[in-house]
């Protein structure tokens, strides 16, 4: 039996995350499509950690070696995301990913802040000319204290002002685990 024509009608985005290793990427587009399927259950699947890394090296070592798509919708829109590495030895991967990205998702471990990767992520979606990038400080639930998430969030901005991205890109403070976690009656400001 042949497969159904994909039939376009809505506006169409591809985006991705990217940052530094073990700050949350994979975990944080699995809490997308959770969250995303607890919206809008006739639009999305919810993907969970280790079906979108499900490459056993990938399982073994808990790590994204290879890029991973995922697709999901809104009510306005269709997207195509992009799980990139964060792992250095896998950077090549990640500029494959970037290159297809309309816009990005920097994830910062707000326990860490901006990593080597981070740095490297951000200037490779630059020379590949991603021309948006919005920051997820990930992990936001783990810092008590305000001053040092205002720290890490300032931070970010010279970063991202360093690579000539808006340094007013939005901030977002979330705990992905735990958006991948709740469900639609108990989501917090974390996963919302």
């Amino acid at each position: 039996m042949a497969k159904a024509k994909f039939q376009r009608t809505k506006p169409h985005v591809n985006i991705g995350t990217i940052g530094h290793v073990d700050h949350g990427k994979t975990t944080l587009t699995a809490a997308i499509t959770k969250v995303l399927h607890d919206k809008f259950p006739d639009l999305n699947e919810s993907k969970a950690f280790d079906q979108i890394d499900n490459a056993p090296e990938e399982r073994q070592r808990g790590i994204t070696i290879n890029i991973a798509h995922v697709e999901y919708q809104t009510e306005k829109r269709h997207y195509a995301h992009v799980d990139a590495p964060g792992h250095a030895d896998y950077i090549k991967n990640m500029i494959t990913g970037a290159a297809q990205m309309d816009g990005a998702i920097l994830v910062v471990a707000a326990t860490d802040g901006p990593m080597p990767q981070t740095r490297e992520h951000v200037l490779l979606a630059r020379q590949v000319g991603v021309p948006y990038i919005l920051v997820a400080l990930n992990k936001a639930d783990a810092v008590d204290d305000e001053e040092l998430l205002e720290l890490v969030e300032m931070e970010v901005r010279e970063l991202l002002a360093a690579q000539e991205f808006d340094e007013d890109a939005p901030v977002v403070r979330v705990s992905a685990l735990k958006a991948s976690r709740a469900t639609p009656s108990g989501w917090s400001r974390w996963s919302s």
